[in-house]
């Protein structure tokens, strides 16, 4: 059957769930860009640009631009778990984005002007692993719902 056709519920097959987890974990990590603690020198935290020194996780560097990123792909992360099909193509586009933003850290570490996301070394390394992990979840994760096997998960009399 064709998603057109059928009906799911909420995250109710392995893409829909993988999407709303890659959802859910963006949501975390753009909430912690914002806490003191978790986010290293977030008393330095910019709107945007290299100059923002705060470091998610002592790590990645972080601004305010940054960190509403991550909530951007949070939210339609959550959002797009309600069908299979805007599922992968979340998880696709979204890995194409993230390697968009690994071209973009390669030539902007290093030049102040260019770099207003702000993205460091690691950031970058960090980009192109969600890039490629985005895009094999989007193309190889199940748009069916699981079956039980051999009668697993039914009761017995």
């Amino acid at each position: 059957m064709s998603d057109t056709t059928r009906t799911t519920r909420y995250a109710g097959t392995p893409i829909q769930k993988t999407a709303l987890i890659i959802g859910i974990v963006f949501l975390i990590v753009g909430i912690a860009g914002f806490i003191p603690g978790v986010t290293h020198s977030a008393e330095h935290l910019h709107g945007a640009g290299a100059a923002s020194e705060a470091l998610l996780l002592g790590v990645f560097q972080v601004s305010v631009l940054h960190n509403l990123v991550h909530l951007l792909f949070a939210v339609a992360g959550i959002a797009l778990a309600a069908s299979p099909r805007a599922s992968r193509l979340y998880l696709i586009i979204g890995g194409l984005a993230y390697l968009v933003v690994w071209l973009y850290g390669l030539i902007a570490v290093g030049n102040e002007q260019l770099n207003f996301l702000p993205v460091n070394n690691a950031d970058n390394w960090l980009h192109l692993g969600l890039a490629i992990g985005m895009v094999l979840l989007g193309i190889f994760v199940s748009r069916e719902p699981r079956v039980p096997q051999n009668g697993a998960g039914t009761a017995r009399v």
